[in-house]
């Protein structure tokens, strides 16, 4: 799949709890999310969850929110569906890369959604 110039990749981190099978292979958790600049749009994710059908859930649930304008209804849709042992890391590294796509769009001069 190609990207167009206009999307970002962005990394949010969380840290797992040590019963958290992700803790057996990972120190933390992470959530890639390629997000479409213009809309803000999340078009793509990835995750290092121990099952890709966990990784696959969780895109499913990703795609299409935009990571600027709803990410309160994005948050409360992962804990209403995903109910994993992972939940409050997804939900936590989700913000953190809101975060750092924020700081992107504030140092870039595009927090407007049609610039």
């Amino acid at each position: 799949m190609l990207y167009s110039k206009q999307t970002v990749y962005i990394v949010g981190t969380a840290k797992v709890s040590k019963n958290d099978p992700i803790a057996s292979d990972y120190d933390i958790f992470f959530v890639g999310l390629i997000v479409d600049r213009q809309d803000h749009k999340i078009v793509n994710s990835t995750c290092n969850m121990v099952r890709d059908i966990t990784n696959d859930f969780i895109r499913s649930i990703l795609i299409g929110y935009d990571i600027v304008n709803e990410s309160e209804e994005l948050i409360e849709e992962v804990k209403d569906r995903f109910h994993g042992m992972a939940q409050k890391s997804v939900c936590a590294a989700v913000k953190d890369a809101r975060n750092k796509y924020l700081n992107l769009l504030s140092e870039s001069g595009k927090m407007n959604k049609n610039e």
